[in-house]
């Protein structure tokens, strides 16, 4: 008889940190104040940040840009001008990458950007629930303002997936190619999936409404409002032919303990990949849906490989 407690709780919390993903495998990168931003200004064009000595990595430096009224924080360490972007899951921040960033650009050349997203990080808060358009609208202008408008390879980690789908099939000419992983996808979110993520998560919902300026709560709840509505408009969203991608799918899952959950995950990126040409199925063994922290080896490896197709 305690088999089944202790499962459904599994199933609850893994289901929680996919459906959300403000909360990735129970750990969350704590938001800093928005006061602590420094006031830097965008520079005009990601070519302004200074290059290495010879033999010493490249530092990283931070633009404050400006869309819709509240401020971003992009991260950008210069190289050539091919540009990976790396969108970190939901409730990470650019921290996420940090191990990942210097080994890219010393192994590619190539500019590599990480960003907060609104509401963590360094990035301001914006009120209200979280929508992935306001999401896209602020990735485009950050690269814009940074002078980056094509040569994109594209890197998106769990929640980003969405971002990274509606932001391809607007700006597909900007992209070059991506790497999906573990990344949210259209295929996943039925009409049968769907009502089964709503009632998995209402009662860390519920837990999060008691403390809701509690940064990570606040995520949560921002990004159940409107969840349902949300999910259906995205799986009818489709990726664009012209744009190749990679698509990583750990072993464990987002779901492992739900084993019809999880089979469901893997079948959606089989089904992503048989939808379109250019696309490549990868497992990462021995992963938890926290791929980048659990297979970095592999994740280097993909972005690596993705980008060399693009010379």
């Amino acid at each position: 008889m305690s088999r089944t407690p202790r499962k459904r709780r599994s199933t609850y919390r893994v289901l929680s940190a996919l459906a959300l993903l403000t909360l990735t495998a129970g750990a969350v990168t704590a938001c800093s104040d928005n006061n602590s931003a420094p006031e830097h200004a965008a520079s005009s064009s990601v070519t302004s940040s200074a290059s290495p000595g010879a033999g010493r990595p490249a530092a990283s430096k931070l633009h404050m840009i400006t869309n819709d009224g509240h401020r971003l924080a992009f991260h950008v360490t210069q190289g050539d001008d091919r540009t990976i972007v790396l969108d970190s899951g939901g409730g990470e921040d650019s921290s996420q990458w940090k191990d990942l960033v210097p080994k890219l650009h010393a192994d590619t050349g190539a500019t590599v950007v990480t960003y907060d997203r609104a509401g963590l990080g360094r990035s301001e808060v914006v009120p209200g629930p979280w929508k992935v358009e306001s999401a896209v609208s602020d990735l485009k202008a950050g690269l814009e303002q940074l002078g980056v408008t094509k040569n994109v390879t594209l890197v998106s980690h769990s929640q980003a997936g969405e971002i990274a789908h509606y932001f391809a099939k607007d700006n597909s000419k900007m992209l070059s190619g991506a790497v999906l992983v573990d990344a949210n996808l259209p295929q996943f979110f039925t009409d049968e999936e769907i009502p089964r993520l709503v009632a998995a998560t209402k009662p860390q919902i519920d837990a999060a409404k008691k403390d809701p300026d509690r940064p990570q709560n606040r995520q949560l709840i921002s990004t159940a409002e409107g969840f349902t509505l949300a999910h259906k408009a995205f799986h009818k969203v489709t990726w664009p032919d012209s744009v190749p991608a990679t698509v990583m799918v750990s072993e464990k899952t987002p779901l492992d303990g739900s084993p019809v959950d999880a089979q469901h995950w893997r079948d959606a990126a089989a089904s992503f990949v048989q939808d379109g040409p250019g696309r490549t199925l990868v497992t990462a063994k021995g992963s938890s849906h926290e791929v980048p922290k659990d297979r970095p080896d592999l994740v280097l490896k993909e972005i690596e490989e993705m980008v060399a197709t693009q010379r």
